[in-house]
């Protein structure tokens, strides 16, 4: 089938700030949103594989979450210091944060709004997925289906990040376009688990477009404060009505693979996939597994709907 043509880069107004957003496919298809983790650009979510999710019937929107790419930058929060991670970790010390993922979560929201939509499938990876996960909480007459990849529910006894990639989250941001693109590299190699030589040969090109939309190390920084100051959701995930599918990589540095169980066993009748080659990245050999996955996760979700709603009526 052939992808649709997408539409460029717009910004919209939601929740009372500036969002970045781009959409793929027939805009009479079900709308799906593609939710991007900590630190990440829209653009992660390559172009290819969003016309190839645009291609299964789908009217696929990615989007900059505030304070990364071209969505607005806020402001306060201060740098993470180790000696706070401590006292969350050992003394159950909240962090502060100048806002939290349910903030996000409205920025979620709004954006439909902005876009007329009423309802639609939820894609988010890492921290997306929490965005994602709070959607469906707080809002559930909002969220078709759920897709929580490489994600947590934020429960504190799920084993941490290896130290080398905690290491890497701690690291001072870099200073230079060409320190930015070393690091760029090196993280996603780390983060891939594996050689996957077919990403890490676009990934200088990807570097070198994300550093030309704009970089904010201070919103990466309050991004992260708003992960540790929202808590746990695992008490609240068993509310969760939308059809879940929880993906993950059996090979995950960052976000351990008990943690995509963890999710699954947290909501109510959710669907679980573990991926054995995949850590904490999409890499393109997993696309056709993944795609097919959320594609009919989310088409199923539509029959679903339409026969409940012939019932009713």
């Amino acid at each position: 089938m052939t992808a649709p043509a997408h539409q460029p880069p717009q910004i919209a107004r939601a929740n009372g700030i500036d969002i970045c957003y781009e959409t793929f496919g027939d805009p009479a298809a079900p709308p799906l949103l593609l939710i991007m983790g900590l630190g990440g650009q829209m653009i992660i979510w390559y172009d290819e594989f969003c016309e190839q999710l645009a291609s299964r019937g789908f009217r696929v929107i990615r989007f900059d979450n505030r304070d990364v790419g071209q969505s607005s930058k806020l402001h306060g929060g201060r740098r993470l210091t180790p000696f706070e991670l401590l006292k969350l970790r050992f003394f159950n010390i909240p962090v502060a944060a100048p806002y939290k993922l349910l903030d996000m979560a409205k920025d979620t929201v709004g954006l439909m709004d902005a876009l007329d939509i009423k309802s639609a499938h939820l894609v988010g990876a890492s921290m997306g997925g929490m965005i994602a996960q709070e959607t469906a909480i707080s809002f559930p007459h909002r969220v078709r289906s759920l897709t929580s990849i490489m994600s947590t529910t934020g429960n504190p006894r799920l084993p941490p990040p290896t130290r080398e990639v905690a290491m890497m989250l701690m690291a001072p941001p870099p200073k230079t376009k060409d320190e930015y693109i070393r690091r760029f590299l090196r993280t996603w190699k780390v983060l891939r688990a594996g050689s996957f030589p077919e990403d890490e040969a676009r990934d200088v090109a990807l570097a070198e477009r994300c550093f030309a939309r704009g970089t904010s190390p201070a919103g990466v920084g309050r991004q992260l404060r708003a992960i540790l100051a929202s808590g746990s959701r695992k008490p609240r995930l068993h509310s969760v009505t939308a059809p879940t599918l929880v993906i993950h990589g059996k090979r995950d540095p960052l976000v351990h693979h008990s943690a995509g169980t963890d999710t699954a066993e947290s909501i109510p009748n959710a669907k679980l996939l573990m991926i054995d080659q995949m850590g904490h990245a999409i890499p393109t050999p997993t696309w056709p597994e993944i795609i097919h996955a959320i594609a009919d996760h989310a088409h199923g979700a539509n029959v679903q709907a339409a026969q409940d709603q012939r019932q009713r009526g």
